[in-house]
């Protein structure tokens, strides 16, 4: 490990295959996250891989204000809706086994399931077409209670919320919404297809292939997070730990948590295809089209907007474009963390950042060390 300006370098492998004109120079890396270099307060951690290697890997500030651990490449983040690739990766898994089409019902997968879930399918729920309700807006208010006792929603909560419902919020297919009901459900479609826990399923078809010996579907008083970074949000001058909330427990829209390293690891198993072929993975990084069939009217102006533009999504990954590159990339946010991946296969560039703050933008910070190596 090499010390720069303060602050610990945790890998750095310049390869001499790399072309010379996409080098950059580390500390203009390191200068992006000057805001989050501290010993006292939380941070985050970046990752950037050219070429299949790791050039840079860098962590800043803590994992919680009680022990001050330093973050570094084994800490472990809640990755949010970063894990919705995951949850995608799983369900392809069972499509490959034979246990899946993408084309099945919520009704062929949950016998008990309401009859409007007949419009529904696997693939709907994968691309956010399937015009589930929000299941935020039908739980039943916390009343303030404090982290410890607050009642925590699960992914079975999710799906039986969701089953005392009669009807989605558009025709499925017609519209594009984001939608965590529906990677909860997911979640759930997994376990039923599989017959084994959605983390279970994970780690023996998922992490364990890949070596990602820390990543894990955290349960709490089931398991525990190694190296684990707690999330902050700003109170005042100062920080208060916001680590947890009502939604925190739900596994398949965003409950896992991993690190730098396995996510190099998981970047290499994308790029090389060790879990699926190149033909397996194509409907992943296919955007959705939406039916347009049977007289539906089109979606509304806007609708289809995510963020102030068009959105294109496969399975688990956003698709649009970026300065005129391709790119595949995904954004978490929940109470304290902010993470993101930006992935440019063609560029054969991968950027991650993950962070234990709520006060910044992961998906900024990244594109900022985007724009470093790629020009429009």
């Amino acid at each position: 490990m090499k010390v720069v300006t303060g602050i610990v370098v945790l890998m750095m492998v310049l390869n001499s295959r790399i072309d010379a004109a996409v080098q950059v120079d580390p500390a203009k890396i390191d200068a992006i996250f000057t805001d989050l270099k501290s010993n006292t307060a939380p941070g985050g951690a970046v990752l950037v891989i050219k070429e299949g290697h790791t050039v840079f890997a860098c962590g800043y500030g803590v994992t919680d204000l009680r022990s001050l651990s330093k973050i570094d490449a084994h800490t472990n983040f809640r990755l949010a809706s970063v894990s919705k690739q995951f949850t995608a990766m799983a369900v392809m898994l069972l499509v490959h086994d034979g246990k899946l089409r993408y084309d099945d019902r919520l009704t062929d997968v949950f016998r008990d399931f309401p009859a409007y879930g007949r419009a529904i399918s696997i693939r709907h729920l994968l691309n956010h077409t399937s015009g589930l309700q929000d299941y935020e807006d039908l739980m039943s208010p916390d009343g303030g209670a404090s982290l410890e006792k607050i009642p925590q929603i699960k992914d079975a909560g999710v799906l039986a919320l969701l089953k005392q419902q009669t009807t989605t919020k558009f025709v499925p297919g017609t519209k594009w919404e984001y939608s965590n009901s529906g990677y909860a459900v997911l979640a759930m479609v997994v376990e039923k297809a599989s017959g084994k826990a959605f983390g279970e399923f994970l780690q023996e078809r998922i992490f364990g292939p890949l070596k990602m010996q820390n990543t894990i579907a955290y349960e709490r008083a089931k398991n525990e997070v190694p190296h684990r970074a707690y999330g902050h949000s700003r109170k005042g001058d100062g920080w208060q730990e916001t680590d947890q909330s009502s939604t925190s427990a739900v596994l398949g829209d965003g409950g896992i948590y991993s690190s730098l390293d396995d996510l190099a690891k998981w970047d290499d198993g994308l790029r090389h295809h060790r879990l699926l072929s190149e033909v397996e993975m194509r409907p992943a990084f296919t955007p959705v089209k939406l039916d347009r069939s049977a007289g539906v009217p089109p979606a509304p102006a806007g609708s289809a907007l995510f963020r102030g533009k068009l959105a294109a999504y496969g399975f688990g990954w956003f698709l649009d474009p970026y300065k005129g590159h391709a790119r595949m990339w995904h954004f978490g946010e929940t109470v304290g963390f902010r993470t993101a991946i930006q992935r440019f296969e063609n560029d054969k560039l991968t950027i991650i950042v993950l962070c234990n703050r709520e006060d910044v933008s992961a998906e900024e910070l990244a594109l900022k060390v985007v724009d470093l190596y790629l020009r429009p």
